[in-house]
């Protein structure tokens, strides 16, 4: 595999006295996709949670460009580079569009540029700049996620089921944003993705979860969806 920006070393982790991480490993190269997939309950959400570090491993270690990181907050683990977009389409529903990116780019010196390049990525969300974000549909919410996290200039994105639940038209639009990122460089993304179409499109390396064990993993690529398939089949 290629030079990894991410390593999640033999991490156990779960929720007060429940194990819901069993030893997982997973590596996200630098300036590519690794994509985790599995079925509701594997335990992907929790991987993303503690990688960010917003869950503390009982065992194991968190490595960010060959620093250890396991017992960073996730307040220093973004000020290192990382950006993470849970599932939902989060954001601040009372403000408006153009409110949630400036809160994000307040602060920052290249925070007017950085705004900029998130919409030219998302242009949909120009339109909509003076909609509340509670007013939005839930694909529109979750392009305004993907910006708010874009705006931050991140060198790694995570990712946690990004086109859940939206209709297939902006699916298609987050898909190819997702794609351009990675193919443009200077971006990981560690994807949770239920759509092994997309996943494999994108990753070139993949993770399969079930009940919290890496059960599968290999090359990613459109010749890998089949065999993710039949994993996933198990």
């Amino acid at each position: 595999m290629a030079v990894s920006l991410l390593e999640i070393n033999d991490v156990r982790a779960g929720y007060d006295r429940t194990t819901v991480l069993h030893g997982v490993t997973v590596a996200v190269p630098k300036d590519g996709v690794a994509a985790v997939l599995g079925h509701n309950g594997a335990g992907k959400s929790t991987l993303l949670r503690a990688a960010m570090g917003l869950l503390k491993p009982t065992a194991g270690r968190v490595l960010l460009n060959g620093e250890d990181i396991t017992r960073l907050s996730p307040h220093q683990r973004v000020a290192r580079g990382m950006a993470y977009v849970p599932q939902g389409q989060q954001s601040f529903p009372h403000l408006t569009t153009a409110e949630n990116l400036q809160l994000v780019a307040d602060g920052r010196a290249d925070g007017k540029e950085a705004v900029a390049e998130a919409l030219d990525l998302f242009p949909a969300l120009r339109e909509l700049s003076g909609r509340r974000a509670g007013l939005l549909s839930g694909g529109q919410r979750q392009q305004l996620a993907l910006a708010r996290a874009l705006v931050t200039r991140p060198s790694l994105l995570l990712l946690d089921e990004p086109t859940e639940g939206i209709q297939p038209s902006v699916v298609a639009e987050i898909e190819e944003t997702i794609l351009t990122l990675a193919a443009r460089g200077g971006l990981s993304v560690l994807l949770v993705e239920q759509h092994v179409g997309f996943a494999m499109r994108a990753a070139q390396h993949y993770y399969v979860l079930e009940a919290g064990r890496v059960t599968s993993s290999g090359e990613g690529g459109a010749g890998a969806e089949q065999t993710v398939r039949a994993a996933l089949s198990v």
